[in-house]
């Protein structure tokens, strides 16, 4: 019987026959006659020790079953004496898969984050990343069933696109043409797509094209920002949870994502118990009491210019001055969160000046139906908007941000075919996953990081 290492240790009793368990070594210390080998396959963060007699088939190689390489062990589930261990294996056979010499970077001390960066390659085999990426993975599901659950529809949103849809201009080009070429032919009727196509920022214009027929969906997937940022927060490939729905408001809007953001949390904390045991004890210690504060408390719920009054009046002094009509910065965020309201935020009703051109227009002129989740430790975590389902409203609102109406015709048909109020918003995965582990660098939660300056593996 071959058994992921997660399953063998959680069995209530030992099958009678051997099993069979596969991994990679952490440590192997040898004594007289025997050697332990601590085994894991990165199924959880527990190991499983295997005790090897000297003399077993495959025994020979035990002087080649150094940290790093990879063992296949047969034998017996059998009680563990050692601390903090249910079961152990002895073995009835080895066989050694794969060599790892000397040069083995991973070998058992502490590294830093900035070390494993650089062998993002090897990374996931220490305990904080295998940690990570198995919570990425169980928070990637989550995702999938919270919207499933509520019948929402996927939806596979391109990821060459035409559309600027935060109007930032940040954006990466997709050409086929060399540098000449592109000065020769600045509209890029000769490339590739015929027009100038870059990467996608956000799948949110063409989820409403699927949104005003099929009512309420979501897309998931890799966007791209070609912004030259170097906080901790920022990555140039990044993933989205953008969901959008047909005859919706603003009020709904807010109160899907404050529903999601804790649908998540919860989740991560019934699936994900022993991952978050590490985030707690050597990432964050403040971890599991943010989070089931984020599960326990209601959100507050302030608008923009209530934001704007409190900052003001905290007796603060911010890095960023605090004037109606800017953008709230991390730390604004953070003091509404942490120290004003000490729960999840959604603020909500932001200037006009401020948002994009799809955001819909609020009576008194100055303001537009747009809102953002913020939580403890990060910040934004969600950003969203009711959508301008009004055309006449909607082409002022282009012209206002020199927007194409030959290049929106497509999304000006959906004012023009049937419009409906409708609402959405996106939520990075990242940031979500910064939030859920405690891990401060967006570039420890991302597989392989994208950022200034670095494309490596």
């Amino acid at each position: 019987m071959s058994l992921p290492i997660k399953h063998a240790l959680a069995m209530e009793k030992p099958p009678t026959g051997d099993i069979t368990v596969r991994g990679w070594v952490r440590t192997r210390r040898d004594s007289k006659g025997f050697s332990f080998l601590s085994l894991n396959d990165g199924s959880c963060l527990a190991n499983i020790q295997a005790i090897v007699d000297h003399g077993i088939p495959g025994s020979d190689d035990l002087p080649q079953a150094s940290t790093g390489a990879s063992v296949e062990i047969c034998g017996q589930l059998v009680d563990s004496p050692g601390k903090g261990q249910t079961w152990e294996i002895t073995a009835t056979s080895m066989r050694l898969v794969g060599t790892s010499d000397a040069s083995y970077p991973l070998q058992k001390k502490g590294h830093t984050p900035e070390f494993l960066r650089g062998i993002a390659h090897l990374r996931p085999r220490s305990n904080l990343f295998g940690c990570v990426f198995r919570t990425r993975s169980r928070l990637a599901f989550a995702v999938h069933q919270f919207f499933q659950k509520r019948g929402f529809v996927c939806v596979h949103t391109p990821i060459i696109t035409a559309s600027d849809c935060e109007g930032a201009g940040e954006m990466f080009r997709v050409t086929t043409l060399d540098g000449k070429e592109m000065q020769a032919d600045p509209n890029a009727t000769s490339d590739f797509f015929g027009k100038r196509t870059y990467l996608t920022v956000s799948g949110q214009l063409e989820g409403e094209a699927f949104a005003c027929a099929l009512s309420n969906i979501y897309t998931f997937g890799p966007t791209f920002r070609a912004e030259n940022s170097h906080t901790t927060r920022h990555a140039s490939e990044f993933w989205m949870i953008e969901p959008e729905m047909a005859f919706c408001d603003l009020d709904t809007d807010m109160a899907l994502a404050e529903e999601m953001v804790k649908s998540l949390v919860t989740d991560t904390l019934e699936h994900s118990a022993e991952d978050l045991t590490l985030f707690g004890k050597f990432v964050d210690k403040g971890l599991h009491d943010r989070l089931h504060a984020v599960v326990e408390k209601p959100f507050e719920r302030i608008n923009y210019t209530e934001a704007v009054d409190i900052l003001k009046k905290s007796g603060r002094t911010f890095e960023h001055p605090v004037e109606w009509g800017v953008n709230l910065q991390t730390e604004h965020e953070r003091f509404l969160t942490e120290e004003h309201c000490k729960s999840p935020v959604t603020v909500f009703d932001y200037p006009k000046t401020l948002k994009p051109f799809y955001m819909r227009s609020n009576d008194d002129g100055k303001t537009v139906a747009a809102m953002d989740l913020l939580v403890p430790g990060i910040g934004e975590i969600v950003g969203g908007s009711q959508r301008e389902e009004r055309l006449d409203l909607l082409l002022e609102n282009m012209a206002a941000h020199g927007v194409s109406t030959d290049d929106y015709s497509w999304y000006t048909d959906l004012r023009r075919y049937g419009s409906v109020p409708h609402a959405g918003f996106g939520m990075g995965f990242e940031r979500l996953l910064m939030f859920v582990t405690g891990v401060a660098n967006i570039r420890d939660v991302i597989p392989f990081p994208r950022t200034p300056g670095n494309a490596e593996f």
